[in-house]
C-alpha cells in the first residue's frame, strides 16, 4: 500500500531530547489499522518512507490520544531536507507486509 500525504512536523513534548514526528491523516490511519498483520511491539507498522530526496525504512506507531499513526523523523533526514518544527512536509509512505 503506497500513500502520499502532507503533515505538520511537531516536537514531542514528553521528552527532553529532540524527537520529531508527523501525524498520518485519520482516514489513512484507519485504513492501515484494518490491514491484517502479526502484532509487533507497541502496535508498530513497518514502512518505507520518502521525503524529498531522502528514503529510509522505519516504523509508524499508533497514538492512542489522537487515534492516528505517527511517523518519527530522524535527525539525519531533518538535517538533509531542512525540516523544522511546525513546517508542513510532503510524505510518500509504503506500508510493508508483516
Amino acid at each position: 500500500m503506497r500513500v502520499e500525504f502532507e503533515g505538520e512536523i511537531y516536537r514531542w513534548a514528553a521528552r527532553t531530547d529532540s524527537w520529531y514526528f508527523v501525524n498520518l491523516p485519520a482516514d489513512l490511519s484507519a485504513e492501515i489499522r484494518e490491514i491484517p498483520r502479526p502484532y509487533r511491539g507497541f502496535g508498530s507498522v513497518r514502512v518505507n518512507v520518502r521525503i524529498g530526496g531522502s528514503r529510509w525504512r522505519t516504523s509508524i506507531f499508533p497514538d492512542a490520544g489522537q487515534g492516528t499513526y505517527v511517523l518519527p523523523l530522524k535527525r539525519a533526514v531533518r538535517d538533509a531536507e531542512g525540516l523544522v518544527d511546525q513546517a508542513v512536509v510532503a510524505v510518500e509512505l509504503d506500508v510493508l507486509d508483516a
